[in-house]
Parts: C-alpha cells; sequence; structure tokens
C-alpha cells in the first residue's frame, strides 16, 4: 500500500501525523510512504530523517493526494484538502464531523473512507470503552489549559491580574474544570501543582469517586447540575470547558447570561471547541489570534492546543496511532473493521454513506448501519 503524509495546513499546526521511525516500520512491512517536503520540520524531523527511514520526498500536497491508497494526517482535511480527497482512498485522521456540517458533506461527497482517530475504542475501566487515540492529546490540552489559562490571567493579556498559585498571605485562584475524563483531569493536576484550588465537576458519580481517591487535597469533585455550575462560576477565575460525549457535540454548560456571574477578567478556556464548544459564547480561535473578550471575560478557544507544542504532541501521537496505521496498511479499513470490534467505530463514512449517529442527529442527515459496510 501507498501511505502518504502531506504537510498539516490547518492555521498553526505544528503536528505531523508520522516520524520517521513509523515510516521505518511501514516501509519495512514493504509498503511505500509518500512524505511531503518539509512536512516534519515543525515537529523537529529533518527530510533526511524519513528519507533515512526509507520514505520518499514528494514535492507537493497534490502528488501525495493522488498517489496515496492511506493518507494520514493529524487535523481534519482543510478545503483545498477535500477537493483532493477520492473514492476507494483511506483518510485516517481526527475529522471531529459533529462540529462541522461542511466538513461532513465534502467528506461525503468525495466518497472516501474517512476513519476518525477520536472514534476509535479500546477496553475500558468498568465496561466502558475508552477512546485510545483521543486521549494522548487530551492530555496535552489539559495540561496546556492551564497554563494558557495561567498567562491570560495576567493583566497585560486583559485578564484579571491574578497567580493561579498566590504567594504566603494572599490567597491562590480558584479554578473550575468542566468534566473528569482526560482533558480535566490534566487540567486539574496541573493546576493543583500550581498552587491553586480546583473543583472538578462532572455526572459520572463512579469517575468522581476515582478522582477523589487519585487526586491532591487542593481538588475537590462536585456534581455538575445548572445551579452548581452558577454557584461556582461566581468564584472562579480560571474556568476550563472539558466536556466530551463521544463523537457529538458538546453540550452548552455555560451560557451568555451565565458570563454576568463571573469576576471581570476572569478566563475560559474551552477545550471542548473541536465538538463545538460547552460555552455558549465560544467560537475557534488561532494560536495567532487566540483570545477574544464578550462581557469583560476573556475567551481562549484555539481549536488545535497541542499543536503548538509540535515535538510532544507528534511524539505523543504517533506513539498512540502508528500500530494502527501499520495495521490499516497491512489489512485495509474493510478487512480490519471486519476482524477487530474496536477499530469499526473508527470508520465514520465511506463511499458516500454515513456510518456514525451522532454526527448524523448533529447535522439530521441520513445515517446507514455500520453492519451494512
Amino acid at each position: 500500500m501507498i501511505v502518504g503524509v502531506p504537510r498539516e495546513i490547518k492555521t498553526d499546526e505544528y503536528r505531523i501525523s508520522l516520524h520517521p521511525v513509523g515510516a521505518e516500520m511501514l516501509t519495512h512491512d514493504g509498503h511505500k510512504v509518500l512524505i511531503e517536503r518539509s512536512a516534519g520540520e515543525d515537529s523537529g524531523y529533518a527530510n533526511e530523517q524519513y528519507t533515512e527511514s526509507g520514505a520518499e520526498i514528494v514535492e507537493t500536497a497534490e502528488e501525495v493526494w493522488d498517489r496515496s491508497d492511506l493518507i494520514v494526517k493529524v487535523k481534519e482535511p482543510q478545503t483545498p484538502e477535500i477537493a483532493l480527497m477520492k473514492r476507494n482512498q483511506q483518510v485516517f485522521t481526527y475529522f471531529h464531523f459533529a462540529a462541522s456540517r461542511e466538513l461532513t458533506m465534502g467528506c461525503l461527497e468525495s466518497g472516501a473512507c474517512c476513519i476518525a482517530y477520536e472514534t476509535l475504542e479500546g477496553p475500558g475501566v468498568g465496561g466502558k470503552p475508552q477512546l485510545p487515540l483521543l486521549i494522548p492529546m487530551s492530555e496535552v490540552a489539559g495540561k496546556m489549559s492551564i497554563q494558557q489559562g495561567a498567562k491570560y490571567l495576567e493583566r497585560p493579556q486583559e485578564g484579571r491580574g491574578i497567580l493561579l498559585g498566590g504567594v504566603p498571605g494572599v490567597e491562590p485562584a480558584e479554578v473550575l474544570v468542566l468534566g473528569g475524563g482526560a482533558v480535566g483531569a490534566n487540567a486539574a493536576l496541573m493546576a493543583a501543582g500550581l498552587g491553586a484550588n480546583v473543583t472538578i465537576m462532572d455526572v459520572d458519580l463512579e469517575r468522581m469517586r476515582h478522582l477523589a481517591d487519585v487526586m491532591p487535597a487542593n481538588v475537590s469533585t462536585v456534581f455538575s447540575e445548572p445551579q452548581a455550575i452558577r454557584r461556582h462560576l461566581e468564584r472562579s477565575d480560571l474556568v476550563v470547558g472539558a466536556v466530551l460525549i463521544h463523537a457529538a457535540k458538546a453540550p452548552k454548560l455555560i451560557s451568555r447570561a451565565d458570563l454576568k456571574l463571573m469576576k471581570s477578567g476572569a478566563v475560559i478556556v474551552d477545550v471542548a471547541i473541536d465538538q463545538g464548544g460547552c460555552i455558549e459564547t465560544a467560537k475557534p480561535t488561532t494560536h495567532s489570534s487566540p483570545t477574544y473578550i464578550i462581557d469583560e471575560i476573556v475567551h481562549y478557544c484555539v481549536a488545535n492546543m497541542p499543536g503548538a507544542v509540535g515535538r510532544t504532541s507528534t511524539q505523543a501521537l504517533t506513539h498512540a496511532t502508528q500500530p494502527w496505521v501499520i495495521k490499516l496498511a497491512n489489512r485495509g479499513a474493510h478487512r480490519l473493521a471486519k476482524e477487530n470490534r474496536w477499530f469499526r467505530p473508527a470508520i465514520n463514512m465511506d463511499d458516500g454513506k454515513l456510518f456514525n449517529e451522532p454526527v448524523a442527529q448533529s447535522h439530521e442527515i441520513p445515517c446507514v448501519p455500520l453492519e451494512t459496510l
């Protein structure tokens, strides 16, 4: 199989979907790997490292897309890339279809087999499946949400002028984390490590019991319900939106009216923006222009937060995706779906048919059972 890796063109995206070791493993198995020139430079991987691993450096994205049976990316295809997708081609990347009707319809019209990192499943705790290809970037985004939140709480960034951890004689900041999954847990640990007072809110009591057992003493858990959210908003300096509903749009937990409850200069970091955001006033931003202010509240809603730390993120991502890329190259999506029940939900669409029910509901478009694949 010919595996193609185009350079990411989403604004301020610095990751690459395959590192040189992955290229070497694929070529060792007899596959051909095409890497767009300079695709790995922003992650610290030179063209020569790929050629030494057996890959071929290709000059243009158009050639990568045209020649490849399997395209491996990081972020959802951008408009110029959707035009290059074709029937009988497999595209393996983060899609987050529920957040964009335009992306969903464009990919359906292409006829390509769209395989989403974020819906590939794996065995989890308590019988619930986990999302092993989403977890690494959730961990990075969770930690980054506190880094960025701390920065934008500074007065030159139009924040409240608050130091997260405080100092002797001065109270630390109050941090509210909405969602206790991988993003929320990592955000809470990061904030607690800096000395802030942290509250995690979730609706999964089993998850909250686990968090209560493993979190430091300056982290509290509270059941998430509208009145409790509003009560904690009044005291919060930094709010992190970390809600995830598998493959679906994130629920809106904070309304425009709720912003009036918050302190002037408080900061919201909506990590759920990839799935539409869990704050009513959230809209996607970029690393080049990361924030905006509504009702005196600073909003940070960068849609590809881990892209800013491309080296770390590439390593974390490819450690998780690489085994699946190799399986895809060796077996193909259809055969792998029949053999592996964890992989099957990753196929969101193929040959113009949508198989993901939450995406179908988000955009009110027809969906067919995955079993018909």
